[in-house]
């Protein structure tokens, strides 16, 4: 049975457990695999997350940066065991100014439109967290799980906001080279448990914390299978769980055509919705998705078939 939680935010506490949550992707960026350049507009983001709302989103996840395969992050030197060849001929990452400008007047807008929706922001950078929670933002969505920004953890105990730690082996240029992570569900499991709970040491409430796994992040396409066959056994850490399945590469590989060529991101909807079923079954709580109106409807039918046991 998929376990019942209070998550602690700034303005409400959400229940998590009884019905899986709904959160909506809105990328302000250039260069996002699924949707890059669509939403850099800022109006044309707001209009792309009431669309979203329509459809029955529950959260509003807004990022400012790409971390995308091969893109370059601002977190300070790579691990040297990591570094993978010809890195440097990536993008330079993105600053944090130039986040801020992608993302602040969106969430100013969105809010001043929809004062009760509830607002994530997907960063890893202290500054932007803070400027997005002083604009309405009552989530931290950090793929870095608090350890790519020294001031992170910090900062996000000082706002009391909810947390989302995501794991993420290395960084998105260093991904091609990675060495083999022996068993992924066990470093999964032991890698987010510690992160969690250094977060707590420093100040962030338990209550606060979401985890999720990072599906496709630093992980290769055969190593994403076994953590969804086993995701179950991540509810041992005791935290919420939320899921980022939506049009991910892996998927794209194992729809591939006759011909060996990947299924492209936009018709890769049927595969989401079979991994985020079986997600769900295995007690997933948030499912994060572009397509929120389908994987709002297989997520209501799994959500039955739960309550049903």
């Amino acid at each position: 049975m998929r376990a019942v939680f209070q998550w602690s935010l700034p303005t409400r506490t959400l229940e998590l457990g009884k019905r899986t949550l709904i959160m909506g992707v809105v990328n302000v960026t250039p260069d996002s695999f699924s949707d890059g350049g669509r939403f850099l507009d800022r109006d044309r983001a707001v209009e792309q997350a009431e669309r979203l709302l329509a459809d029955g989103a529950d959260v509003i996840d807004i990022g400012g940066e790409s971390t995308r395969p091969g893109a370059r992050v601002d977190a300070g030197p790579p691990n040297p065991m990591e570094q993978s060849a010809g890195a440097g001929a990536a993008a330079s990452p993105v600053t944090a100014e130039e986040e801020l400008k992608r993302v602040i007047p969106v969430i100013v807008e969105l809010k001043r439109r929809h004062p009760k929706i509830l607002v994530s922001i997907d960063t890893y950078k202290s500054v932007v967290a803070r400027a997005a929670v002083g604009a309405g933002a009552e989530i931290v969505n950090d793929v870095s799980g608090l350890r790519w920004d020294p001031a992170m953890a910090k900062t996000v105990a000082e706002l009391k906001c909810g947390v989302v730690l995501m794991h993420m082996r290395g960084r998105p240029e260093e991904w091609r080279n990675l060495p083999p992570p022996g068993d992924v569900v066990l470093l999964v499991k032991r890698e987010l448990k510690e992160w969690a709970e250094r977060a707590i040491l420093v100040g962030v409430r338990r209550e606060r914390i979401v985890l999720d796994p990072g599906f496709g992040f630093g992980k290769r396409f055969e190593e994403n299978y076994p953590l969804m066959l086993r995701f179950h056994e991540l509810q041992a850490a005791g935290f919420p769980l939320l899921v980022g399945t939506s049009r991910k590469s892996f998927l794209g590989r194992t729809l591939a055509d006759g011909a060996g060529k990947d299924v492209p991101s936009e018709r890769r909807l049927y595969g989401t919705l079979a991994s985020q079923t079986a997600l769900i079954l295995k007690g997933a709580h948030i499912v994060r998705t572009h397509d929120v109106k389908a994987s709002l409807e297989a997520a209501k039918i799994v959500d039955a078939i739960l309550q049903a046991r």
